[in-house]
């Protein structure tokens, strides 16, 4: 399974074509992306009012992986160890790093931040 970032998946829904719409597409057809659920906060919250309620419903068709009680451990360890070399990271992308590496996922990101965390081993990224 895939996680899909934000950032895919804006991408994905303004342009609607690409090399990164493609690959979505084809991750979508073979049941391969999993929502993280504060990738599903971020992209209702950006989401127009007009547009939230087909959004609701097409994302409503994913697994969507919620925190469990192995979570915050983790991105305790991860923030000292990030900040012991110098690096910081948001608490919305540490959500979404650790639970892609709790369940063995890969991540698939446009931000760089999640590049730093691979760099640090804290998260597999998925490159298309």
């Amino acid at each position: 399974m895939i996680v899909v970032d934000t950032s895919v998946w804006i991408e994905f829904f303004r342009k609607g074509t690409g090399e990164t719409t493609k690959a979505l597409q084809d991750l979508l057809t073979r049941d391969q992306v999993a929502l993280a659920a504060p990738v599903y906060i971020e992209l209702l919250s950006g989401s127009s009012q007009r547009d939230v309620g087909r959004l609701r419903r097409l994302l409503s068709a994913l697994p969507q992986w919620m925190t469990t009680d192995r979570t915050w451990p983790t991105l305790e360890s991860w923030a000292v160890t990030a900040a012991a070399r110098g690096d910081h990271f948001g608490v919305g992308d540490l959500l979404v790093a650790g639970i892609a590496a709790e369940r063995g996922a890969a991540l698939w990101s446009l931000d760089g931040d999640f590049v730093r965390m691979a760099s640090l081993g804290f998260v597999d990224l998925f490159v298309p």
